[in-house]
């Protein structure tokens, strides 16, 4: 494989460190992403998973290394701003909606070219842009919640809705931060759809820590201990490794 950007790979990280305070919280981290890919990562607390993905979203800086997107991106050297122009959104694990608007003002307050509340006053709903809303809303399965005050919504609409607010903004990378945390079993499956029904028109990122729901979405999971990159392979594989049995899945109790 070579270890120069390709059209191939939408995301690129090449011996990345970072260390904060004399702690290595990311440690020679290589890591490679396709084109249309969802990728799970997993990994035990302070594996390093929330500080990759702050440095791909440029929240902080590598100490070292390389963090390409598409073909001639450095995201090294740009800011949050302009990465989130380049196409890269993300969802915090803690849903982040404008809970006083109603679904349908969430959205349209976050459709690409609309960056501000005061800006997208301005602008008309148009039949389109109406459209563009509604197809949104289907695809997160709150059509039917259009004209619901978002504050009034369970904890795993709001996690739905935010994933919309994203797609609105039409990125070509989305990173996805324990979307399955605090939601029911039945709430955690529907998640699960949604983002297999992403899978192909964006590329993904999701880091989770529920097995179950890693097992539904995952075709391929990447596994981070101590900020580098320990295995990769189907969820049975890494299951399997005697590494990751050691230093993550052995710690959690068998069904």
């Amino acid at each position: 494989m070579s270890t120069t950007s390709s059209p191939e790979f939408i995301l690129l990280l090449e011996n990345v460190n970072k260390a904060f305070e004399g702690f290595k919280a990311i440690s020679d981290l290589t890591f490679y992403m396709d084109v249309g890919e969802l990728r799970v990562i997993i990994g035990p607390n302070g594996a390093g998973k929330s500080t990759m993905l702050d440095l791909i979203t440029g929240r902080t800086k590598p100490d070292s290394g390389k963090i390409e997107f598409g073909k001639d991106a450095d995201l090294t050297k740009l800011n949050e701003p302009q990465i989130n122009q380049l196409g890269i959104g993300r969802k915090f694990q803690t849903p982040s909606v404008y809970v006083d608007h109603t679904v349908f003002e969430n959205i349209w307050l976050s459709l690409e070219g609309s960056r501000s509340v005061w800006k997208t006053l301005f602008f008309r709903v148009t039949v389109q842009r109406r459209e563009r809303i509604f197809e949104i809303l289907k695809t997160v399965a709150l059509e039917g919640k259009a004209e619901s005050k978002a504050g009034a919504l369970s904890h795993g609409q709001k996690q739905w809705l935010e994933i919309g607010m994203l797609l609105a903004q039409n990125p070509k990378l989305l990173l996805v931060d324990e979307p399955a945390a605090g939601m029911t079993d039945e709430e955690t499956h529907k998640t699960g759809e949604l983002l297999l029904s992403l899978e192909g028109k964006h590329s993904i990122i999701v880091i989770e820590h529920d097995m179950t729901f890693v097992r539904q979405i995952a075709r391929k999971v990447t596994v981070l201990h101590q900020g580098t990159v320990l295995c990769e392979g189907s969820v049975d594989a890494v299951q399997n490794d005697e590494r990751v049995k050691e230093v993550y899945l052995g710690r959690k109790k068998k069904n």
